[in-house]
């Protein structure tokens, strides 16, 4: 499917079965969500890791976050908005420079070294971020997550959401990790085109960048208010 349609799927289409989700929070059964949490977060992080399209590699992230999303339902169900929100932010920031570079391969991303770096370099960012790296801002719900199952005596889901985290963080990783290393070689380091014709979308980038990715000391004012 085209980028735009699969940018839909991840951010718009999750609001209103949160919304429902929120909604009946108090009436769910915590062993059910738990144990459903921790299927997405496995199943997406494990499914993400042979991929080479950047849609169903962000296809898995997104059961992945959602796993995140659902086991704080019961517990703190401000928390999840706040959860969905920075994932929604983030996506965004993603799909939309990805259809900007029309970017749809791992690979391709190393030829995009040499036509926009700062492409490049939000892109690495924001896979950074969607991995829940800190500082950045996707560290935040994973991070406030895990203490709120401390706090309600679920030490050892903290533990299994952690661990399994590092499946996703793992091919984030090895996406940068192979763009870096196939990159292609040139003379002209110097003389890369550092824009793309200025459109309503590349307007929004850097404000959904700077969001996606720096927003971690908010995390004070963001615990008072959920």
């Amino acid at each position: 499917i085209p980028l735009s349609s699969g940018m839909i799927l991840l951010t718009w289409q999750k609001i209103a079965p949160t919304a429902l989700l929120y909604q009946i929070s108090p009436s769910l059964n915590m062993e059910i969500l738990i144990m459903l949490a921790i299927l997405s977060t496995v199943l997406g992080g494990w499914g993400g890791l042979n991929q080479t399209q950047m849609r169903k590699i962000l296809a898995y992230s997104s059961i992945a976050h959602m796993g995140w999303t659902v086991i704080i339902a019961l517990m703190n169900p401000n928390l999840m908005i706040l959860s969905l929100m920075i994932y929604i932010m983030t996506t965004l920031t993603l799909f939309m420079t990805l259809n900007l570079s029309s970017t749809t391969k791992i690979k391709s991303i190393s030829n995009l070294w040499n036509k926009s770096t700062p492409m490049t370099m939000i892109i690495f960012l924001t896979l950074l971020s969607l991995g829940g790296l800190p500082p950045l801002t996707g560290f935040m719900p994973k991070w406030l997550i895990l203490q709120e199952l401390i706090i309600n005596n679920n030490p050892t889901m903290a533990i299994v959401m952690a661990l399994s985290a590092l499946l996703s963080l793992f091919f984030y990783m090895r996406i940068i990790y192979v763009s870096s290393l196939t990159m292609f070689p040139t003379n002209n380091n110097l003389k890369h085109h550092w824009f793309f014709t200025q459109t309503k979308t590349t307007n929004m980038i850097p404000t959904l960048t700077t969001i996606s990715s720096m927003l971690l000391p908010l995390t004070p004012i963001l615990i008072i208010m959920s």
